[in-house]
């Protein structure tokens, strides 16, 4: 029987406003609920990114209108579902954001079990958010249209998933301490020091600072330092580099690092995903790296989660 694949992403993937390359319709989006100024959003849905990261900015006290997201509901997840069962796909994988970052990949693996004697479902943990999450689904589609099965295209993920950074620099703490990502000492301290965190999603999946420092200024140049080791003596053709940020207040310095360090992105800018953007705040500016494998790099071994969501594959 002649497999067919369908891919799906969550909002958070930032497939919508990525390049036009990246844009491509047969990817399906699972929307993040987002809460801004009393209102419900769908993310991607009466929102562009860069109005929104402009509202936030002129937000005067965070507290009293601190947005927070939530998951999508059942029918939300199981629409795309039974809609690729009724185009004929035998196979689906949907890529999601960190499930550090909540409870949404749990949620969908649960939803998708409902399915699993109609159509054969990954649901995959992309440790990261962003683009590089909207970069994986975009990656799977094309290993689909090129003919590979499920099992490669879950390796040729684990792959990215193992190699790819992100690093970047948070110009203020407000939103980490009041989403509970900076706590106690060090949070109050921070604030009345102006001291600005390095920021990374670690291989884990969990967004940490690494590192701080006074200024936004010092610690886009750690932020800097610490990408440069991330690339090593790799070839520019050999990966991806872009920028990220949410809001644009700091890019202006993130430029002039650049220059310093001789850092040069060789893809287009992403803005960060608002459900990003309400966690960090519209302050952060950084780097998504992306290699890409070649020949001689081998792809790993099925992940443990590929055999728990088929355990008939054992």
């Amino acid at each position: 029987m002649e497999r067919k694949i369908k891919i799906a992403c969550t909002s958070t993937g930032c497939l919508e406003y990525a390049p036009e390359r990246y844009r491509d319709p047969r990817i399906d989006i699972i929307r993040i609920h987002m809460w801004f100024k009393g209102k419900e959003y769908l993310e991607g849905i009466g929102f562009e990114p860069e109005d929104f990261y402009e509202q936030m900015l002129n937000i005067k006290e965070v507290k009293k209108e601190l947005p927070h997201t939530g998951m999508p509901s059942y029918e939300e997840v199981s629409a795309p579902i039974k809609k690729a069962i009724e185009e004929g796909y035998t196979d689906m994988i949907i890529v999601v954001i960190s499930s550090y970052l909540g409870g949404t990949w749990n949620f969908i693996r649960l939803v998708a079990q409902d399915y699993a004697d109609k159509i054969k479902i990954t649901v995959v943990d992309s440790l990261i958010t962003c683009f590089p999450e909207g970069y994986i689904a975009w990656k799977a589609q094309q290993l689909a249209d090129e003919g590979k099965d499920h099992e490669t295209i879950i390796r040729e993920i684990e792959w990215i998933k193992a190699h790819k950074e992100f690093v970047g620099a948070d110009g203020r703490l407000d939103y980490l301490i009041l989403n509970g990502r900076l706590k106690g000492a060090a949070a109050f301290m921070g604030k009345m020091m102006s001291i600005c965190p390095v920021i990374h999603f670690n291989h884990d999946g969990e967004l940490v600072s690494i590192s701080t420092a006074m200024g936004i200024s010092k610690a886009i140049k750690k932020a800097d330092e610490v990408l440069l080791g991330y690339i090593g003596d790799r070839k520019k053709e050999d990966y991806i580099l872009f920028r990220v940020f949410t809001g644009k207040v700091f890019y202006d310095k993130l430029l002039r690092q650049e220059e310093i360090y001789k850092i040069e992105p060789n893809h287009e800018d992403v803005i960060m995903s608002c459900v990003t953007g309400i966690n960090i705040g519209p302050w952060a500016v950084g780097y998504g790296y992306i290699p890409l494998r070649k020949k001689e790099e081998e792809l790993p071994p099925l992940p443990q989660y590929y055999f728990d969501q088929h355990p008939e594959a054992k």
